[in-house]
């Protein structure tokens, strides 16, 4: 199954039709998909302080390792949370946000020259999945890679004054951070702090950008800016707009809108974590709402398996009573299924477990 070279459809920017004042029938989700009208509740995800693990040397061993179970009940009890005090610095965060509201600002034919297709998805875009009538979801994005080096094309970046220096030096700086977080997990389950690196291809793995920007919506009530999924990829880090709520993550039949902390990120297990963690680490719907008066930026920053290895459960979590529950897959067979798709629930990580007779 291969991406086709272009969109089955023309391409209409979100942007343009959010001041029309009703939402195109594409846009219109079916009534059980919609955002619903359940009162709103104090629960969040939890937000974890990770200044502990940011040093190996001479730190307190009981601070780090209260801060790794905070981790593994997070990622055990909702597969999300956020992580404060995490060294990247709040200035460049800021830059970086600003950059990106810049370029979703440009007039339009100045975005157009970075228009994606569905080969790669690298660049300006505005649907997931080629699934010709699919319902759309209220969102435009940028997508762009960092890693591996032989996919780094800075062509394709947008041109802002000092923005691809700006978003060069984010990308730096969460690959790192991702990097001490894969270290956590790996201890969390019980193996070597560098395991599930070493699983994803050592240093040689892979890292993607997607800016979502979700335009303001006449009819917030009939769409979604991103439908239901789990993230098909390792771990995702997500900068969240503070001031706009619209995250949304699925736990225990409900659904929880994230009140992001400031200049935090928020972490996320992926798909390849699940499947190598043989399910003892789950990836987690979610989904993102709009507002009626308000734009929203967010940076999804995906940290990937290298594409070509081999993705199944390690030897050492699989047993006579918790056998293999996925066979091996490659990251590029993986991923194909949401570009061809869109967005679909659980349903692609769930399609994949191995029969039990």
């Amino acid at each position: 199954m291969n991406c086709p070279q272009d969109w089955p459809e023309p391409i209409v920017r979100v942007q343009s039709l959010s001041e029309n004042g009703v939402v195109p029938d594409r846009y219109i989700k079916p009534p059980t998909e919609r955002p619903s009208s359940d009162h709103p509740t104090d629960a969040n995800i939890p937000i974890i302080d990770f200044q502990p693990l940011l040093s190996s040397d001479n730190g307190d061993d009981g601070l780090r390792a209260a801060t790794l179970a905070k981790i593994s009940e997070a990622c055990r009890e909702w597969g999300f949370f956020q992580i404060v005090n995490h060294g990247v610095s709040p200035e460049l965060l800021d830059q970086t946000q600003k950059v990106w509201r810049e370029f979703f600002h440009l007039p339009m034919e100045m975005k157009q020259a970075y228009a994606n297709s569905p080969k790669t998805y690298e660049g300006y875009g505005s649907r997931l999945g080629v699934e010709k009538g699919a319902i759309l979801d209220w969102s435009d994005y940028y997508f762009l890679h960092f890693l591996p080096f032989c996919l780094k094309d800075y062509n394709k970046w947008p041109s802002i004054p000092d923005g691809r220096e700006v978003i060069d030096e984010y990308g730096r700086e969460v690959v790192k951070l991702c990097g001490r977080l894969m270290k956590a997990l790996s201890l969390n389950i019980g193996l070597e702090e560098d395991f599930l690196q070493n699983k994803f291809g050592g240093q040689d793995i892979g890292a993607c950008l997607r800016v979502n920007f979700y335009p303001k919506c006449p009819q917030p009530d009939l769409t979604l800016g991103l439908s239901s999924h789990s993230d098909p990829g390792g771990m995702t880090l997500l900068l969240c707009d503070e001031h706009v709520a619209g995250l949304q993550v699925r736990k225990d039949n409900s659904w929880i809108t994230v009140k992001p902390a400031p200049h935090a990120f928020i972490v996320n297990i992926g798909d390849q974590i699940q499947v190598l963690s043989n399910a003892m680490y789950k990836s987690v719907e979610h989904r993102v709402l709009v507002n009626p008066a308000k734009e929203r930026l967010s940076l999804a920053f995906f940290y990937n398996p290298k594409s070509d290895i081999p993705i199944e459960p390690v030897k050492e979590l699989v047993t006579e009573d918790r056998p293999a529950l996925y066979p091996p897959k490659t990251f590029d067979e993986y991923r194909l299924y949401i570009r061809m798709r869109g967005p679909k629930g659980k349903s692609q990580v769930d399609s994949i477990k191995c029969p039990r007779g």
